[in-house]
């Protein structure tokens, strides 16, 4: 499909330009495709990408395959996105994971400095752990952080990577076997008594979009129930890929 033709009227600012396609994110009833904003906002696709570029690493935007959708900047500021936001989309999954799990389970995305948690499902049973909600978890002490990190070119990973000390030195032995196995698995470091499972979930080439943990005591993440639980973990990511990435008329309904 040819680029969109630039709307007509006097000239926009470049503040302008990147409102309109935040405002356009926010309002869409799913997540949208590069083509279909560029085309309401009246801007070329090239012109649209550079911009949404941007957006992405403020945290404006999110971006899931070869779509959009507003990103925790957005969510913060208005509640109007939430019918199309991250949380909106993967609130169903973390509940049936911790049904699944009998666990917490939480949903993480990357922000300067570590990974922010921005839903939690705790049963009952887990009162007793902190949900951390809304907490901003550094890589070196959190399973979230570092599986977002893992699934990261390593180029980009310096970003998260650069305030670290030599002591922290095994993190990159850390993160390369993450790469390696989808999971990055975290006993005790910030509670003796409490471990965690996390996976990236990364819809499509580029930055992951998110991560789903799965928090509980440590004492039940050893052996055939660490195995169970990751076997959950990865279904859950995987019904989360799809729900990113399914078809506009799909996420629509």
């Amino acid at each position: 499909m040819p680029d969109a033709p630039p709307a007509a009227g006097p000239p926009r600012s470049a503040v302008d330009k990147a409102l309109d396609l935040v405002e356009a994110v926010s309002r869409a009833p799913h997540p949208v495709r590069l083509t279909e904003l560029a085309a309401e906002v009246g801007l070329h696709r090239a012109t649209a990408y550079r911009i949404l570029l941007d957006l992405v690493r403020r945290g404006w935007v999110l971006r899931a395959g070869d779509r959009y959708l507003p990103g925790v900047a957005v969510l913060r500021m208005s509640a109007s996105a939430a019918g199309n936001s991250l949380t909106a989309l993967a609130r169903p999954v973390l509940e049936r994971l911790s049904g699944a799990t009998s666990m917490m389970v939480n949903l993480q995305v990357l922000e300067e400095g570590g990974a922010r948690v921005i839903d939690v499902v705790r049963p009952e049973r887990l009162a007793m752990i902190s949900h951390l909600r809304g907490e901003l978890l550094p890589v070196r002490r959190f399973a979230g952080p570092l599986a977002l990190v893992a699934a990261l070119e390593p180029e980009a990973r310096k970003r998260w990577l650069g305030a670290l000390t030599d002591d922290d030195g095994d993190i990159a032995r850390e993160l390369a076997e993450v790469e390696q196995t989808g999971v990055a698995v975290e006993h005790g470091r910030n509670d003796k008594l409490v471990a965690s499972v996390s996976r990236a979930v990364v819809p499509g080439p580029g930055a992951p979009v998110c991560a789903l943990t799965v928090v509980g005591p440590d004492a039940e993440f050893d052996g055939p129930k660490l195995t169970a639980v990751e076997r959950e973990l990865r279904a859950a990511a995987d019904e989360l890929v799809a729900a990113l990435t399914a078809d506009a008329a799909e996420a629509g309904r």
